[in-house]
């Protein structure tokens, strides 16, 4: 494994940590800032905009720069974010240094997963994306408990002061670690970037990521209340089994990215597949402890066995501007995570009962599964019309190769 990977998965540990602790630290937050933990949690919502908002816009502006110094600059403005974060004064303030957080994720992955594929030979690209990926999967397991707990003992803004840190240490790791290179835009500059993406390959290749981790999202936003209600496990066992959630999905981003390397497409259809079937059969897994646990675990592993086949497959149907579409599949992520907890939530407020969500995820991973057969429809007849295809679809078209960063 280069160790330049192993940097990007240090900036992603980073990321993973801050995107997902505010949701334990929200009655500390809200306790100290003296208000409401439903307004706390506008600051979930604020780093989720960031996201949505910076990961094209970035992307975009800085297209023409080595992307060892975009990479260095959306993590120094990740460090800035969250110093601000742990000495704001008041909610706004919070609310704004939230947002900041956010602009620089979906960029930082999206330029970093063109950098990983760039550091591996062709047949190990899916690869090297799933392990700058490990990094966001850790954090589920070790970062947020630990920030969790330090934000506890040691106040929530102890908390950010120190993912900053880590933003500090991941900074050292890019530049010591990541080769100089002097890739720039296409030729066509900003234009060009935004004119790949009129493609209809690759609008279905991000529905595929809105709709299949809307489904994910659809079950995991109401796993509490499934694991208390359903299977009867006490509040205090709760972080212990969204830690197993973690251990998953490191599995899945593992697996699937080894799978992908060999069939690209295949890893995709079969990741959804399993997703779906998990998701059908939670109502029955939660009714013990035992298959709880193992309905938690099993949901990380079939999520996450499709991101980097999506991540690499939105990167190929873009061609002309990989990074551009790399960060649209990070925001097409993020709304995934607000749309399937909006369809989870409407599951629950109807009266299905409280593993309706998973059920209502099991249909958006079924839908996701169409929008996949949709892409591959379109690709068999673009390819019959204009040049053939190899038989196997593998991830050996990300383009640039011959930029590649040396490693």
């Amino acid at each position: 494994m280069p160790l330049a990977l192993l940097a990007l998965a240090v900036g992603a540990f980073g990321i993973g940590t801050t995107e997902f602790v505010m949701m334990g630290l929200l009655p500390n937050v809200a306790d100290d800032l003296h208000i409401s933990i439903p307004t706390a949690g506008y600051l979930v919502s604020a780093y989720a905009l960031g996201v949505v908002i910076g990961a094209p816009l970035l992307a975009a502006v800085t297209a023409r720069m080595s992307r060892r110094k975009v990479l260095i600059g959306l993590m120094a403005l990740f460090v800035l974010g969250n110093a601000l974060s742990g000495l704001a004064p008041d909610q706004h303030w919070l609310l704004a240094a939230r947002f900041l957080s956010g602009l620089p994720h979906g960029a930082f992955f999206g330029v970093g997963a063109v950098v990983a594929t760039n550091l591996a030979a062709p047949e190990r690209k899916a690869r090297s994306v799933s392990l700058m990926f490990m990094g966001l999967t850790v954090a589920n397991i070790a970062g947020v408990p630990v920030a969790t707990l330090m934000g506890q003992h040691l106040g929530w803004r102890a908390t950010f002061l120190g993912v900053s840190a880590i933003g500090v240490a991941a900074i050292a790791s890019l530049f010591f670690l990541i080769p100089a290179d002097h890739t720039h835009a296409p030729a066509g500059g900003l234009r060009g970037e935004l004119a790949a993406l009129r493609s209809l390959p690759v609008w279905l290749a991000l529905g595929t990521t809105v709709a299949g981790f809307g489904a994910l999202f659809s079950a995991y936003s109401y796993v509490t209340p499934m694991l208390t209600d359903a299977a009867g496990y006490a509040d205090a066992n709760v972080t212990f089994l969204l830690a197993l959630f973690g251990v998953g999905a490191t599995i899945g981003n593992l697996v699937g990215g080894r799978l992908a390397d060999h069939s690209l497409r295949g890893t995709l259809f079969g990741g959804l597949t399993s997703l779906a079937l998990v998701l059908a059969l939670f109502p029955l897994l939660m009714g013990a402890e035992w298959s709880a646990a193992l309905a938690v675990t099993l949901l990380g592993v079939a999520a996450f066995i499709t991101g980097s086949p999506l991540q690499l497959m939105v990167m190929e149907k873009a061609s002309a501007a990989p990074s551009l579409a790399s960060s649209a599949n990070q925001a097409a992520f993020n709304l995934a995570n607000a749309g399937g907890a909006w369809i989870g939530g409407l599951a629950l407020a109807a009266g299905f009962g409280v593993t309706s969500p998973a059920v209502a995820g099991a249909g958006l991973a079924v839908l996701g599964l169409g929008v996949a057969g949709a892409a591959w429809a379109v690709d068999r007849r673009r390819a019959s019309v204009h040049v053939p295809v190899p038989g196997r679809l593998v991830a050996v078209h990300v383009p640039e190769r011959a930029e590649s960063v040396r490693g």
